[in-house]
């Protein structure tokens, strides 16, 4: 496993973050990390998340940043040369998991079948997004899939929030999840930055319960 990859175990939720407005990228980085969470997936849904990964890279040398919702080997280009420390696909793709490979950038492709999976491990890949999470069946799938798959860690996301993160994270076979309940849009446009700390410190000290 890879150095960005061991922290963002260590750490064990991801916010996956979609931003409008590249201002809003520090400030909401700053209370993530006074909430005890430095790594973040910028998603690729808007025009500005380039100019949003490029700034949190330059200016905010404490977090992790990587680049979501990457469907195509032009955006994880993009991404990387931004400055993403890791990439993540809601699919599996062989060209982009190629590509991160060549660039030695960590990357999270989605997998929620076993033939996709299959092909992640021939890519010598370790760890897998599982998305949508809930839809698919969650935990009870993901526990049976990590039967045949014993050498594979997941990391699930949409459908985590408070409520279930410590049955998530407490099992052996999730890596860390993703989330985005402490970095929804109404708290961004509100500039609740508290709300965003108090989540995120909740969140941690759910994991670390857990894990104990």
């Amino acid at each position: 496993m890879s150095d960005v990859m061991s922290q963002i175990q260590n750490i064990g939720i991801v916010p996956v973050v979609k931003l409008n407005n590249v201002e809003k990228a520090i400030p909401l980085c700053e209370a993530l990390i006074a909430g005890g969470i430095n790594v973040a997936e910028v998603t690729f849904r808007t025009e500005c998340a380039s100019d949003v990964i490029k700034t949190i890279a330059r200016e905010c040398k404490d977090m992790i940043v990587g680049a979501g919702t990457i469907i195509n080997v032009d955006q994880a280009k993009l991404a990387i040369e931004c400055g993403a420390k890791f990439i993540v696909s809601p699919g599996f793709s062989r060209d982009i998991v190629e590509y991160c490979q060549s660039q030695n950038i960590p990357v999270i492709p989605g997998c929620i079948t076993p033939s996709e999976i299959m092909q992640a491990i021939e890519c010598g890949l370790n760890v897998v997004k599982f998305f949508p999470a809930k839809e698919f069946g969650g935990l009870s799938t993901m526990k049976s899939l990590s039967g045949p798959f014993g050498q594979i860690k997941f990391m699930p996301t949409g459908g985590v929030n408070l409520e279930n993160l410590k049955e998530f994270i407490s099992a052996k076979f999730i890596v860390a999840c993703g989330g985005t309940y402490m970095v929804k849009d109404d708290l961004i446009n509100s500039d609740n930055y508290e709300e965003i700390t108090r989540l995120s410190r909740q969140s941690i000290e759910i994991i670390k319960e857990a894990r104990e």
